[in-house]
C-alpha cells in the first residue's frame, strides 16, 4: 500500500446528501456521498479554480442515446449531454498525447470544472486534452425535455443508473476521439467519491477505452455486508475522540440528556429555544438528525487549514460548564454553523425539490449503502440500518423496491479484491483515512497496478482539488505518487504502442 502520513489536517470537498428521514431509533439518516461538500458551496467557489481556467473549456452537447440496453423504439430516443473539453495543453493526436477526463458525479458539470483542480493542475505535465462529462439527469443533461417529466415517475427514471452513465461517457469519449482523430490517445478516467465508483467501475467494464482509473474516496465496499455497518461512523467518532477526549464525551451524553429534557412538559419546546430552531421541533429525530449531519460534515470535509472537527470541539469545550451538556453542544454548533438569529433542522437536506428527488431515486434503486451506528462503537445512538424499513419507504417515495444486491451482482460481489487482482488493472484508489467513507475503501494494494494511495489525515476527495501553496507535505506527497502512477501507465503504454507498430510495420 502507498501510504503517506505525515501531520494531521484535512480538507474540503464537495458531494451529496443521502438522506431519508427515517426514526433514529431505528434506522439512520444516510451521511451524504458527494465529492464536494452540498452544504456550504459558496465557500468552495471562492478559494477553487479561478475563472480563467474554466474559460478555457469548452462546452459541447452530445446526442446521448436513452437506453444503452433495450432495443425498443423509445431506447433510440436522445437527449442533449454536455461534455467541456479544454485544448490549452493538449499535444495533439499525431503525438497521441493523453486526454484526462473527469466523469461527472450527482452535481452539475458546472460545479465540477469550478472545484476539480487535478486535471488542470497536471495537464502541463502530460500535455493532456482535459475532458469533463456531466452525468445524465444533473444539470443539463436532462431525458424527457424537461425536469419535471425526467423525474415525474419510476418509468421516467428508470434509465437513471450508473450502468447508463458509464455507458454515456463510453460513447462520448469514443466521438472524441473520433472527431479529433486520436484513436491512438490513451485515456485516464478521474471521479471523486460516487464519480471515483463510476471512475473504477469505468475501468472494470469499458478497459478498451480507459487505459487507466484514478478513484478519489470511493467507497466502492459500502455495499451488501461487505463493510461494517458502523464503519463510517466509527471514523466520525475517531476523529472527534482524536480531537479531543473531552468534546469527545459531551457529544456521546449529549443524546441521553436530550431525550431527557424532551420528556418533560413542554420538552420539545425547551429544546427548540435553547437551539434556536427556526421552526419548533415536532420530534426529537430533528435535532439529532442535525447534529449528526453537523458532526458528519466536520469529519467527512475536514480539510487543512480550517480542520471543522477543532472548530466544533473548539466550541463545545470552549463553552463554560454552567450551560450545562446541551449548552456546550449549542456552542458547537454555532461555532460550526456561525451566529445566526435561528438554525434550520432541515438545512443539511437542503435540496429537498429536484435534486434530493435524483439522488434519492439513485439510492432508492442501485445504491443501497447500509449506513448505520450504534452506542458500542461510535458516539453516536444506536441506529442500525434497516433494511425493511428502507425498502418500504422507497416504495412509498416511487412505487419501487431498491435492489440492494445488484451492484454487487453487476461490478463484482463479496470477492471483489480478488476478481479486481484476477481481471483488472491500472486503478488508483485514493482515500484519506480521516474521512468516514474510506471505511468503505480499498486501502491496500490488490496488485501490482490496483494500488491504494492512503493519508492518514486527508479527508473526502482531498487529493483531486485545485492544488495550494499552502497544501500540508503530505497531501502534496499523495498528489506526486498518484502523478507518477499515472505516468507509469502511459509510458508503458507507450512503449507496448511502438512495439506493436515496429512489429506490424503500422
Amino acid at each position: 500500500m502507498h501510504r503517506l502520513s505525515f501531520l494531521p489536517l484535512f480538507s474540503l470537498f464537495f458531494f451529496f446528501f443521502l438522506f431519508f428521514s427515517f426514526s433514529i431509533t431505528s434506522v439512520s439518516a444516510t451521511p451524504r456521498l458527494g465529492a464536494f461538500r452540498s452544504f456550504g458551496k459558496s465557500e468552495i467557489l471562492k478559494t477553487a479554480a479561478t475563472t480563467a481556467t474554466i474559460d478555457d473549456f469548452q462546452t459541447f452537447l452530445y446526442p446521448q442515446t436513452l437506453d444503452h440496453f433495450n432495443y425498443k423504439p423509445e431506447s433510440y430516443t436522445t437527449f442533449d449531454q454536455r461534455y467541456a473539453i479544454n485544448f490549452k495543453y493538449w499535444g495533439g493526436a499525431k503525438t497521441n498525447s493523453p486526454i484526462l477526463a473527469f466523469l461527472g458525479e450527482e452535481s452539475s458539470m458546472d460545479y465540477d470544472l469550478s472545484v476539480i483542480g487535478f486535471l488542470t493542475d497536471n495537464a502541463p505535465r502530460f500535455k493532456a486534452l482535459l475532458v469533463f462529462i456531466e452525468h445524465r439527469y444533473y444539470g443539463k443533461s436532462i431525458p424527457f425535455g424537461s425536469t419535471e417529466e425526467a423525474l415525474r415517475n419510476a418509468s421516467s427514471l428508470g434509465y437513471f443508473n450508473s450502468a447508463q452513465a458509464i455507458a454515456d461517457y463510453a460513447a462520448v469519449l469514443m466521438l472524441i476521439k473520433k472527431n479529433l482523430s486520436a484513436h491512438l490517445s490513451p485515456i485516464i478516467v478521474i471521479g471523486g467519491s460516487y464519480g471515483g465508483m463510476l471512475a473504477s467501475w469505468f475501468r472494470l467494464k469499458y478497459p478498451h477505452v480507459a487505459l487507466g482509473a484514478l478513484a478519489s474516496s470511493a467507497p466502492i465496499l459500502y455495499f451488501d455486508d461487505i463493510a461494517p455497518q458502523s464503519g463510517y461512523y466509527s471514523v466520525v467518532t475517531k476523529d472527534f475522540k482524536e480531537t479531543s477526549e473531552s468534546c469527545y464525551q459531551t457529544i456521546r451524553k449529549s443524546w441521553a440528556k436530550i431525550d431527557k429534557v424532551a420528556s418533560k412538559p413542554n420538552g420539545l419546546a425547551i429544546l427548540s429555544k435553547k437551539f434556536k430552531t427556526c421552526k419548533p421541533l415536532k420530534r426529537t429525530f430533528e435535532l439529532k438528525d442535525y447534529l449528526d449531519s453537523i458532526y458528519a460534515d466536520a469529519a467527512q470535509y475536514n480539510e487543512p487549514p480550517i480542520n471543522r472537527v477543532r472548530i466544533v470541539c473548539g466550541g463545545i469545550d470552549g463553552a463554560y460548564k454552567r450551560t450545562g451538556i446541551l449548552g456546550q453542544i449549542f456552542a458547537g454548533v454555532v461555532a460550526y454553523m456561525g451566529n445566526r438569529s435561528c438554525y434550520d433542522m432541515n438545512e443539511f437536506n437542503e435540496d429537498t425539490s429536484d435534486q434530493s428527488r435524483r439522488w434519492r431515486w439513485q439510492t432508492c434503486s442501485e445504491m443501497v449503502m447500509p449506513i448505520g451506528h450504534d452506542d458500542k462503537d461510535t458516539m453516536f445512538p444506536p441506529a442500525p440500518f434497516n433494511l425493511s424499513s428502507y425498502i418500504n419507504s422507497c416504495k412509498n417515495l416511487f412505487g419501487v423496491p431498491p435492489q440492494p444486491h445488484w451492484l454487487t451482482t453487476y461490478y463484482g460481489c463479496h470477492d471483489l479484491k480478488l476478481i479486481l487482482r484476477r481481471f483488472a488493472s491500472n486503478i488508483i484508489f485514493s482515500n484519506g483515512l480521516n474521512d468516514p467513507h474510506s471505511s468503505g475503501g480499498v486501502l491496500t494494494n490488490v496488485s501490482d497496478s490496483i494500488v491504494a494511495v492512503t493519508t492518514v489525515n486527508g479527508s473526502h476527495c482531498l487529493d483531486i482539488l485545485p492544488a495550494k501553496e499552502t497544501d500540508p507535505e503530505w497531501l502534496v506527497a499523495q498528489r506526486n505518487t498518484e502523478v507518477e502512477i499515472i505516468q507509469g501507465w502511459l509510458s508503458k503504454y507507450y512503449y507496448d504502442l511502438h512495439d506493436f507498430k515496429e512489429q506490424t510495420h503500422v
